[in-house]
């Protein structure tokens, strides 16, 4: 790929400006477009099994929106019943994500790839797909539970042949979720889900990619080419394909080692407004990608939940900490009853204690809890300061 010569240069600054922007983290937020203007904003919120103050597609329009009721982020993202067209359907993207419905016909290249794989993980029984099919289009939506069983033994990993099917089904494009219950995927045919002037696979390869590739450099404001690529986890030879026909345009940012692209829009007005001060859950789009955070923060961030307990450094779920703009700590929260506990609290500094204490009192509001208890602060000489400012605002 030729990249031509860049017509504008962004300092360091500029860039993180852009792009808290571009993530709705900076300026007035759209309320009236409320949780699924925010969906559309990102082009996908990922989704987590874990659940500490919320599970993490619940706190991405928080940190953009505040306190948004919790049932209110559902029935934005899903119909319960099927009683409904939907406005959001869920696939793999940057992981597991929820995606707004219009872009069902973007991801027709996915679900071609997987119809092509030649080989899976899980052994699919004959004629268990056909069955799968068959029962959902006369009986569905349905659980993988209510279709037969979504486990053979209590190991997660160890799937039923019609979990198997059904999910195979879910990748292929003919079975979509349609609603999350116990958080357990509700299934029903995309015939039936899907609007029909979007259930299709008309769109070549080429479209699709650019489509994508264009939404991931709206969503990031700027970034490089590893950065567009994460976004909806697409191979760099893809991305190379279609970046000079997407409608981003070069620029260069100060100190990026890498070439950059931007959306054009994000280059016509200089990024201005009110910054949310915020937890982050780690699986947020601002911070997906490890070196994107490092180079636009100067913040270093890992899950830990996964990291054997004695090895983790900042805790469990460890949420960064989002103030004027910058990541300036981090909380590891908990619950009890009616008090937001925050475990382990890591500060950049006396400056950071207010954003904290804020941060961690708008979480607790939202969550329905009356009082914060910091349990550990990894600068013992700022836990006092800390406690201070959180039992001066509950008073």
């Amino acid at each position: 790929m030729t990249t031509p010569r860049p017509s504008t240069t962004l300092s360091a600054d500029e860039a993180r400006r852009i792009a808290l922007r571009a993530q709705g983290l900076l300026g007035s937020p759209d309320r009236r477009a409320g949780v699924r203007g925010v969906l559309r904003h990102l082009g996908a919120v990922q989704l987590d099994t874990i659940s500490v103050l919320a599970r993490s597609h619940e706190l991405v329009p928080y940190a953009r929106l505040g306190a948004v009721g919790r049932k209110t982020v559902e029935s934005a993202y899903w119909h319960p019943g099927g009683t409904a067209q939907p406005h959001a359907f869920e696939y793999w993207s940057h992981a597991a994500c929820i995606l707004p419905i219009e872009e069902w016909p973007h991801f027709a290249f996915r679900r071609r790839a997987y119809r092509d794989r030649p080989h899976w993980n899980h052994a699919l029984p004959d004629g268990t797909y056909d069955q799968v099919i068959k029962q959902l289009r006369a009986d569905g939506p349905l659980t993988a539970t209510e279709l037969g069983g979504a486990k053979k033994t209590s190991e997660w990993w160890d799937w039923s042949g019609t979990k198997v099917a059904v999910e195979r089904a879910l990748m292929y494009g003919e079975v979509v979720c349609v609603e999350r219950r116990g958080w357990k995927r509700v299934y029903d045919l995309a015939e039936r889900a899907i609007p029909p002037a979007l259930l299709h696979d008309d769109l070549d390869d080429r479209e699709c990619l650019r489509r994508l590739v264009r939404l991931a450099g709206e969503a990031l404001g700027v970034g490089t080419r590893a950065d567009i690529a994460d976004y909806h986890r697409l191979r760099g030879d893809q991305v190379d394909a279609v970046l000079a026909d997407s409608g981003l345009v070069p620029v260069t940012v100060e100190g990026w080692a890498k070439p950059a692209w931007a959306d054009p829009a994000a280059l016509e007005t200089p990024p201005r407004g009110r910054h949310r001060t915020t937890l982050l859950s780690p699986f947020d789009s601002l911070i997906w990608e490890r070196a994107r955070t490092e180079r636009i923060f100067g913040f270093s961030h890992r899950l830990e939940a996964y990291v054997p307990k004695p090895k983790r450094v900042h805790g469990y779920f460890a949420m960064p900490v989002l103030a004027g703009g910058r990541l300036v700590g981090r909380v590891d929260p908990a619950r009890e009853g009616r008090t937001l506990v925050a475990k382990q609290v890591t500060l950049d500094g006396p400056k950071a204690v207010p954003a904290v204490a804020r941060a961690l009192l708008e979480a607790a509001t939202w969550v329905d809890c009356t009082n914060v208890r910091v349990e550990r602060v990894d600068a013992p000489d700022l836990r006092e300061p800390l406690t201070r400012e959180l039992a001066r605002a509950l008073d």
